[in-house]
């Protein structure tokens, strides 16, 4: 397995949160904990085996893990969410051309 960071992002690939985005709380050799500062805060983390999440090798722009908080979290994904949405208009427009 690569070397996962705590900050990463993270998709999950199977339960009933299948294609959610998450961040990285923090890992251990069996699971890693997921949080999306909403639906799961820092104060209560998504235990899941590495099986069934997808890393996704980028950390946020400006993460500071010391100070981490939910907004900052919910900023992250937001923001990821949104990059990957624009590189994907990008290519759909590309093949139209």
């Amino acid at each position: 397995m690569e070397k996962v960071i705590p900050g990463m992002l993270a998709r999950s690939k199977a339960g009933h949160d299948k294609g959610d985005l998450y961040l990285i709380d923090r890992v251990e050799p069996e699971y890693a904990y997921l949080v999306d500062g909403s639906r799961r805060p820092l104060s209560k983390p998504k235990k899941k085996k590495w099986k069934h999440i997808q890393i996704i090798k980028q950390m946020p722009e400006h993460w500071n893990p010391e100070q981490k908080n939910d907004d900052d979290i919910r900023r992250a994904i937001r923001q990821y969410e949104t990059a990957s949405a624009k590189r994907n208009l990008i290519k759909v427009e590309e093949r139209n051309v």
